[in-house]
């Protein structure tokens, strides 16, 4: 890779794309990042990065944010939200706005990598897991808004090169959702939902950083889409015993029926509406959960990215928890 080259991260402050950031500069990479005002910028404390506090919203910011870039690498996203309206202003409009911002002044860059989400193609129908040229069947507010923001992005790729990738669930230091799984063990409790096995593609956020950066800079990967996963698939009874193995405790361990977890998502979803912020767990999150196969084939990322995952299960689960335990998290 020559060096020099110039690259945007958007959520560049987040979870993902502080990761991602931290190896762009490893790679030698002038990395910038796009970061609202109101975000929070402590994982970028100490890093040699520009900081751009626009919004997508934000036309001349915006425009500022992508000229003369190499690689624009689109992380910024909602994940939660109360309405699909405000999932597909999140998701979509942003999308769109930022395409046109390229469009307008850097039309020539080397590539726009998209990060979607595996919610935008919805749960496999088998224990082999779902590949990209798959139908879609999103399954929620959030999946149907990754997928619009999926068939967007395609519509422009006659006009600009650019990559899509789907990761499934992400885990890591930084993250504020399996953490909860892991918080819960903590305090002696593991919960399974319904009463068979459910398989779950679990990939260390590491790994998936360095699986956005091999689908970026391919020459094969113009004009394509990769699941960005783990070579596993796990059941989190699996997850149960790794966990039990880090924190050397057992757990109560807990099965709920569907149907209370749907109840459970309804109530807390009930109770958002009169919140600022939405829920971690609703009725839409139930759905997920639920689900027998979360699952994702990521054998084309590996034959034409030469991307595998490093990171096992267990040596990610001990990292994420040292870490929490670091932060105080745990």
């Amino acid at each position: 890779m020559e060096s020099g080259l110039k690259a945007l991260v958007t959520g560049g402050a987040g979870f993902v794309g502080s990761h991602l950031t931290e190896l762009l500069l490893r790679e030698g990479f002038e990395v910038s990042v796009l970061a609202r005002k109101s975000s929070d910028i402590k994982w970028l404390e100490g890093l040699d990065v520009k900081i751009y506090d626009c919004g997508f919203f934000d036309g001349e910011g915006l425009r500022e944010a992508v000229k003369d870039k190499d690689y624009v690498f689109h992380v910024a996203g909602v994940v939660r939200a109360k309405n699909s309206e405000d999932f597909y202003k999140g998701n979509v409009q942003t999308t769109k706005n930022l395409i046109e911002a390229l469009l307008d002044v850097n039309p020539n860059l080397k590539r726009l990598l998209v990060v979607s989400s595996f919610a935008a193609n919805g749960p496999a129908d088998n224990p082999s897991g779902a590949k990209e040229e798959d139908p879609p069947n999103p399954i929620t507010h959030y999946g149907r808004s990754k997928l619009e923001e999926e068939k967007l992005v395609r519509n422009y790729m006659d006009k600009l090169p650019i990559t899509i990738v789907r990761p499934p669930a992400v885990y890591g230091p930084r993250d504020t959702d399996i953490y909860l799984v892991f918080k819960a063990y903590k305090s002696g409790l593991m919960t399974f939902v319904g009463y068979d096995k459910k398989m779950v593609s679990l990939v260390h956020v590491k790994d998936l950083a360095r699986g956005i950066y091999l689908a970026a800079i391919s020459d094969k990967s113009i004009g394509e889409t990769y699941c960005i996963g783990s070579d596993k698939f796990y059941t989190w009874e699996e997850v149960a015993e790794v966990l039990e193995n880090v924190f050397g405790k057992k757990a109560l361990k807990i099965r709920l029926p569907h149907w209370l977890v749907y109840v459970s998502g309804a109530v807390s979803q009930f109770f958002s509406i009169f919140k600022k912020r939405p829920s971690t767990f609703n009725f839409e999150k139930a759905k997920d959960f639920v689900q027998k196969y979360q699952i994702c084939d990521i054998s084309k990322a590996e034959e034409e990215l030469g991307y595998k995952p490093e990171i096992s299960l267990e040596e990610g689960i001990k990292e994420t928890i040292d870490w929490y335990r670091e932060v105080n998290w745990l």
